[in-house]
This record gives structure tokens, sequence and C-alpha cells, in this order.
């Protein structure tokens, strides 16, 4: 497994190898001492798994109770799937990465507590998966605005064709937004 840096310190890239032949593909995607080599935690407390269709937009969630570190990847399909830093006092408050994460290329994102997390579906089904590092909060989570245009990600599709959810569609303003110290 190839583990990268992002732009944003602590936010990494996790590219496993993948060992393809004529009955399809094997790969890892978990392995314990390569994680926490890279820093990554190994008490999960939480898996989840989402299915979209193409061009559902979900977040930008976070939970200021319970904030949760989260491994994600997709099972099947394609997204744009993007970290937001919302912690007040870093360098990058306010800064995002975007990475593209198929069921082909396998790789995983790793964004740490204190980010807002968000993903485009690019394809017509998509299958996400995701570890967190601490249980589900109704009364902590918080979602700022998709299109706030203070954190301006260039999400590529047209507006008028996202598909979000209420709660979703009337997010915060980063501005307004309660964030992490």
């Amino acid at each position: 497994m190839t583990i990268t840096e992002t732009t944003i310190p602590g936010v990494l890239v996790l590219t496993p190898a993948i060992y393809r032949d004529d009955r399809g593909a094997f790969l890892e995607t978990w392995n314990q001492r390569q994680m926490a080599e890279a820093g990554l935690p190994s008490n999960w407390v939480q898996d989840n798994f989402s299915l979209s269709r193409q061009h559902v937009l979900r977040g930008i969630h976070y939970q200021v109770i319970q904030p949760q570190g989260k491994l994600v990847r997709v099972t099947s399909g394609a997204v744009l799937d993007v970290a937001v830093d919302l912690r007040r006092s870093s360098a990058t408050f306010g800064q995002h990465v975007a990475v593209e994460l198929t069921g082909e290329n396998a790789r995983m994102l790793w964004i740490p507590e204190g980010f807002g997390h968000a993903f485009l579906t690019r394809t017509e089904d998509v299958g996400f998966a995701y570890k967190v590092t601490d249980y589900y909060s109704a009364a902590g989570e918080r979602t700022v605005r998709w299109n706030d245009p203070d954190l301006a990600i260039p999400w590529p599709v047209d507006p008028a064709a996202v598909i979000v959810s209420e709660k979703d569609r009337h997010g915060a303003l980063l501005r307004d937004a309660e964030i992490f110290p």
C-alpha cells in the first residue's frame, strides 16, 4: 500500500496494491501494521455504507460532539471525495482536498477529526464504504453548505443537476457554522 500526504497535512491518500488476473482482482483494504506506521487509528467503532445514484452530493458533514476520523473508499462506481479543514486555528482552515475515488482505482482517503466531508457521485450507481473513529451523534452533527462561495469547491457538475438532501441544501455557510477551535 502506498500512503501519500495531500496538500493538507494529515489528510492521506491510501492506494492499495491491486493484484489482477483473468479471474478478477484482489487487494487489501486494511492492514493494521501499515496503518499504524502511517499514524492512522486502529480502533474503528462503526462501518458505514451508502448507495447513491449519479449526481448525488452528500455533505459537507462533520460532528462537533464525538468528532469522527473517517477512512473512506468506493466499492463500485466513482466519486469526487472532498475533505474541508474546519479547524479555525489551522493554517489550512477553509481549504479542501479533492480526490477521485473509484471502485477501479481502490484508493482510500483518510480524513482526520476536525474536517468536513462530502462527495459527489460521478457514475450511475456508487457504493461508498467508510470506517469511523467515533459513533454517530445526532446532537453533534453539523453541515456546511456544499456550494458555499467562501469554500469555492469546483464541483464538476452543473449545479442544477446536483441531487442533495434537505439537510444539505440548508447547511450553514462556513462563516456562520459551528466549527472546531
